[in-house]
């Protein structure tokens, strides 16, 4: 088994990341829990998870992405996330979108790191996309300048943006992943540091195929006691409808940034739609890519999962 530890080797820098520096601010606690995903990969759904381990009945403290920021999002003051997280006296967990090899590796932390078939993600990422609100795009414009042009809001029918997302990249180490991030990169970084004992990989497919168990692997990851009780209470209340229910303790902020809120954050949380859009033509861009980022064993997990 490999003995080696990740290193910090890019800085990422756009609309949305104010790079890997945003995590040069925190200091890490033993036990800190850091959730992992490229984007559209069931972040919230674990976040919410995780909240539902860490505090019993849903009785949370602060809606879930107050309590558990995401990082590396550069709309607000990392001064004001720090400060949140440092006055907190319960373990904490947050979030971050980076890849490994973008952000620094703290031993004091465990990760969860999340992964879901590339072409699921870019069905939800549509709906994601294309449901901006205009304040969205007012946020993202005072980073113009910044970054080197504007973060565009028309990207063509759904095979222009297919073509885009799976052959442009916004980032010199990335071939894809425009006008965001690569999720293949995403996912071998860190596939690659799967063997340390503070990363553990989900998938999607697992976690809808049988939740109680995928619930029940996390937990025991996390040093979390747990009775059979408990993880049927966690299931129930990380539901799909349950979720959509409950949204304004989980993410209070999605009507400022999404044109229907919860409703277009939260569109399907189903796989295979990509089956009835993707043509032949857009699966040979998708096969490209694959081969091009992913070891083969890494897309056989991205695509399948465990069970896969």
């Amino acid at each position: 088994m490999s003995s080696a530890r990740p290193e910090q080797r890019y800085r990422y820098d756009n609309h949305h990341f104010l790079d890997g520096s945003r995590w040069d601010s925190f200091r890490a606690r033993e036990g800190d829990i850091v959730v992992t995903t490229s984007m559209k990969a069931g972040t919230t759904w674990m976040m919410t998870i995780v909240a539902n381990l860490l505090y019993d009945n849903g009785n949370f403290p602060a809606p879930v992405d107050v309590m558990a920021p995401w990082l590396d999002l550069r709309f607000h003051p990392v001064e004001q996330m720090i400060q949140t997280l440092e006055a907190q006296a319960d373990r904490r967990f947050l979030k971050s979108h980076l890849p490994l090899s973008a952000m620094p590796y703290f031993e004091e932390c465990r990760y969860i790191v999340v992964g879901r078939d590339t072409r699921d993600v870019f069905m939800s990422l549509v709906n994601h996309h294309n449901g901006y609100s205009d304040g969205m795009y007012a946020m993202t414009a005072q980073f113009d300048e910044v970054v080197g042009g504007p973060f565009p809001r028309d990207l063509g029918d759904i095979h222009e943006m297919w073509r885009l997302w799976m052959t442009t990249s916004s980032f010199a180490n990335e071939s894809d992943g425009y006008p965001y991030w690569s999720h293949l990169t995403h996912c071998q970084s860190w596939w690659d540091f799967k063997y340390l004992p503070n990363v553990h990989l989900v998938h999607f497919n697992d976690l809808l195929a049988d939740p109680a168990d995928e619930i029940k692997r996390i937990a025991d990851f996390l040093s979390i006691v747990v009775d059979a009780k408990k993880v049927a209470d966690v299931v129930d209340r990380v539901s799909f409808n349950r979720m959509q229910k409950d949204f304004d303790d989980i993410m209070p902020i999605a009507p400022m940034i999404w044109q229907n809120g919860a409703a277009t954050f939260m569109n399907k949380g189903t796989n295979g739609r990509w089956k009835e859009v993707l043509n032949d033509q857009d699966l040979v861009l998708y096969e490209d890519a694959i081969k091009k980022v992913l070891s083969e064993d890494a897309a056989k997990w991205l695509a399948n999962g465990r069970g896969g």
